[in-house]
């Protein structure tokens, strides 16, 4: 079979090929987008809560300071785009690969200012419920990328610069049809530009930094056990193992990533119309039908743990060794399928901070030392490394479940109008708290 190229880099090696390279030219893209949408996920607590309190009108200036806040992080991030190449050298990524990503990187800086834009009026729809303008949206532009992908890279043979155009008209044209939406169709929460999206701002910082802390140091804790592994003495396997068994785990983290935007808008909803109880019950849901998901994801697995990397490559070699990470593979989709809600709740209830420290110490001061005693100094590979880093999202749920449980729920409700009436200059009473579902 003829070995494929990617701009004149052999990507025939099966076990990478199949997996990682065509995504590493995205690795550092990927890393700054879950930044921003971190940061956008202030909007989302504040948003929720507003509406649930009935100050739509605080929506629209919530959204502008959103904006501000991430136009403002990507001037700041802007030198990581530019400097990409030398920073992955400096890193210890290959030259090649290092080269051809931060070409594509630097060619791809016109979408990082649309994501500025599109997160924050995502996370404004999505707080009033009206996600079925998203998924069409979203879908439509889907279809549009594959022309354009087919268009500029098979007809017209531009090769990387088609794939960095199409991401760029693709996302802005995203954010546009988004905010054609918001001026258009949305006009009780959305009433113009104003000069109010500057008073409190650096409470929205301070809150907006704490959801990018939170969100940043759970991704990079899992793409830590791929560059980890990638210094084992098998490298090539085992980066390939793990590769295909992330490939799958991200598929089934869509399903959860779902339920967790779903929960994040109902708890705020609830807190914000003084309904503890009914918040309460929503997270036992959530959790709940959550974990009923993960262990049929995991039976699944460990059914076809034989088969499934077949999907993905035809060496023998690595669909052994994807089958002994079977097992590990099923652990992980369990916890992932609770973990990923919880944030959720965080961001509904505002407690990203406590989450973030959460992470930091669960993760970087547990669970990474862990894997890295267990896969280098006790020589268990690949399986120790992940298995220590299973080990730290086990303890982080552990301690976030124990959070929920003994959480005050009225209180919390209390802290909501508090942030109510100090953002949204509104009075609310909270001898009107409902303990209903």
């Amino acid at each position: 079979m003829e070995a494929p190229l990617l701009n004149g880099v052999d990507t025939s090696e099966p076990p990478i090929a199949a997996v990682n390279v065509p995504g590493e030219e995205g690795v550092v893209i990927y890393d700054l987008d879950r930044q921003k949408l971190g940061m956008g996920s202030a909007l989302e607590t504040l948003c929720g809560q507003a509406f649930g309190a009935g100050q739509v009108f605080m929506l629209g200036i919530y959204m502008q300071r959103s904006w501000i806040i991430l136009l403002m992080s990507c001037l700041v991030l802007l030198p990581i785009y530019i400097f990409a190449a030398p920073l992955l050298k400096l890193l210890g990524q290959d030259h090649d690969i290092a080269i051809l990503a931060g070409k594509f990187t630097l060619l791809t800086i016109p979408q990082l200012f649309s994501l500025a834009i599109n997160f924050p009026t995502q996370k404004f729809l999505q707080a009033q419920s009206k996600v079925d303008v998203l998924a069409w949206i979203g879908f439509l532009a889907l279809l549009e990328h594959v022309v354009l992908l087919w268009l500029f890279i098979s007809v017209f043979g531009w090769g990387i610069l088609g794939a960095a155009a199409a991401f760029n008209f693709t996302s802005w044209l995203v954010a546009i049809a988004q905010l054609v939406y918001v001026f258009g169709w949305c006009k009780d929460s959305w009433s113009g530009f104003s000069w109010a999206a500057f008073k409190e701002i650096w409470a929205f910082v301070r809150l907006s930094i704490a959801s990018a802390v939170m969100l940043c140091l759970e991704i990079w804790y899992m793409m830590s056990i791929t560059l980890l592994a990638g210094h084992l003495s098998n490298a090539v396997i085992a980066v390939g193992s793990l590769s295909i068994c992330m490939n799958i785990n991200g598929i089934e983290a869509m399903i959860f990533i779902g339920i967790n935007a779903a929960i994040s808008v109902r708890v705020s909803n609830e807190l914000g119309l003084l309904h503890p109880r009914a918040a309460k019950y929503s997270v036992c849901v959530a959790v709940v039908q959550s974990l009923v998901i993960g262990l049929v994801c995991m039976v699944v697995i460990l059914v076809a743990r034989d088969y499934f990397a077949v999907i993905f490559t035809d060496s023998k070699v690595l669909q052994q060794a994807v089958s002994r990470l079977a097992w590990l593979l099923g652990v992980t989709m369990v916890l992932n399928s609770i973990q990923p809600v919880i944030p959720g709740v965080a961001v509904g209830g505002g407690w990203q901070g406590t989450v973030a420290n959460l992470n930091l110490a669960c993760y970087y001061a547990f669970g990474l030392p862990l894997a890295i005693i267990l896969g280098y100094v006790a020589d268990f590979g690949v399986m120790g490394i992940w298995g220590g880093m299973i080990a730290g999202t086990a303890l982080q749920t552990l301690i976030l479940l124990i959070i929920l449980y003994r959480t005050n729920w009225t209180k919390e409700v209390e802290e909501t109008s508090s942030r109510m009436r100090k953002w949204g200059g509104q009075e609310i009473k909270t001898d009107k708290i409902v303990n209903s579902i």
